[in-house]
């Protein structure tokens, strides 16, 4: 990805900040929210006893905050968030005045503080396809030996899914078809194993209740409903969290990984 644009993808949330974060306060959308992460730590509660710390890149308004503060069980943490929207680092300042958001560029971010224990990065790697696998080297060395990558990207693993999405790419003005791509599944995983990294948990979050109430800016004829119907239809799309099925039909990916110890990233496995 080129200096232009990366600086045309700064523009596009620019431009579409303010819808993009009225948007993600719908009852359904936070509601499907609490279900997935609520769900989600649940399976590792023991693995985020020892977090202190938590770096967020491409942080938009700081769901991550909300993420880990909210479901992780985690209290009294650490907490740095960084984007590359000056118009998203100001809506996040003035949502949560007290946290420390910076402006900054996933690619070449280097970190003024210790390693941290986690970092979260929710839908973020996807705006920087061409330069996923060195968005992740640039953010492993902020991340200490042994600490824990929580990652959630948009992702499928069938032909269908891939042209569906390209078209809604190609055709949505909410989405930047020049920056923004979708990644296979395999390829996804691929990177961070390249980096060294071991996976612990991989679910296929981007189910009916996904497709339906996680986008609400990008597609509000879908957005219907009460928080009833949200709890059915995601209490459907569990059944298929583990499944070869629900990999073969997400839309989206949460996975979670053991950073390499130093000396072992990049060397083509995970450790």
């Amino acid at each position: 990805m080129t200096t232009d644009l990366l600086e045309q993808q700064r523009e596009h949330f620019n431009s579409i900040a303010e819808q993009y974060f009225a948007a993600r306060k719908h009852p359904n959308h936070l509601e499907l929210k609490r279900l997935i992460w609520t769900h989600f730590f649940q399976r590792h509660v023991p693995l985020m006893n020892g977090v202190k710390s938590v770096l967020e890149p491409m942080c938009g308004m700081a769901e991550g905050y909300d993420i880990v503060s909210r479901y992780a069980g985690i209290a009294g943490f650490s907490y740095l968030g960084f984007d590359y929207s000056e118009a998203m680092v100001e809506i996040a300042r003035k949502a949560r005045p007290g946290l420390r958001i910076e402006q900054g560029d996933v690619t070449t971010f280097s970190s003024p503080i210790p390693p941290v224990d986690l970092i979260v990065l929710i839908g973020g790697l996807h705006h920087v396809y061409s330069r996923t696998g060195e968005a992740i080297k640039t953010l492993t060395a902020a991340l200490k030996p042994g600490g824990y990558f929580l990652s959630f990207e948009p992702t499928h693993d069938n032909w269908l899914a891939r042209r569906t999405r390209q078209r809604i790419y190609a055709s949505n003005p909410l989405f930047d078809v020049d920056t923004e791509q979708g990644y296979e599944r395999q390829d996804l995983l691929a990177h961070f194993q390249k980096a060294g990294y071991e996976k612990i948990d991989e679910i296929a979050a981007g189910l009916i209740s996904y497709v339906l109430w996680y986008n609400p800016d990008a597609f509000p004829a879908l957005n219907r409903g009460g928080q009833a119907l949200v709890r059915t239809m995601f209490g459907l799309d569990r059944c298929f969290w583990d499944s070869a099925v629900g990999r073969k039909l997400s839309f989206a990916t949460i996975s979670l990984w053991r950073a390499p110890l130093r000396g072992k990233a990049g060397d083509g496995a995970a450790s």
